[in-house]
């Protein structure tokens, strides 16, 4: 199973929070602890790492807080995860990582892994914060053709 960490999801719904508000809204923790259910703690964790991936900026002042680097339209689920989770890779053997892997001269699918990453990180690029605040993201996979499912002959194993 692939799956977003913990606090990456909770930025993906900080983020669309602060979408759905405007990009001229300043908010504060505390609020968006409010809006979105997430304790304020990790709020203002995920905050502080979104700020410094230059998504969120932060506001001085009486009426200060958080609010969208650029418009909600203009920013994609991909940069979210970015900030938070580093690169999209789905395994961890992939061109330009420091770590090597231990299989790495024998292994069957060596250089293989890097066009379904660009697949994946390429749907994530097309949905953006505006989409998802609206419930009306596109479906992200135009580019890769989709099989239906086919039903199991009778006595195999289905999966």
């Amino acid at each position: 199973m692939i799956k977003l960490g913990k606090l990456t999801d909770y930025a993906i719904a900080v983020m669309v929070q602060l979408s759905k508000e405007g990009s001229d809204a300043a908010r504060s923790a505390h609020q968006l602890a409010n809006k979105t259910g997430i304790p304020e703690p990790t709020v203002a964790k995920v905050l502080k790492k979104l700020t410094g991936g230059k998504l969120l900026e932060s506001v001085r002042g009486a009426a200060g807080g958080y609010r969208l680097a650029r418009d909600a339209s203009s920013l994609s689920l991909c940069e979210v995860i970015e900030a938070m989770d580093g690169p999209i890779t789905i395994v961890s053997c992939v061109d330009g990582v420091e770590e090597a892997c231990k299989a790495e001269e024998t292994c069957p699918t060596r250089g293989r892994w890097d066009p379904v990453n660009d697949a994946i990180r390429g749907a994530l690029q097309k949905i953006t914060l505006t989409e998802m605040a609206a419930g009306a993201c596109r479906a992200p996979y135009n580019f890769i053709q989709q099989e239906p499912l086919q039903p199991a002959a009778q006595g195999e194993k289905a999966g």
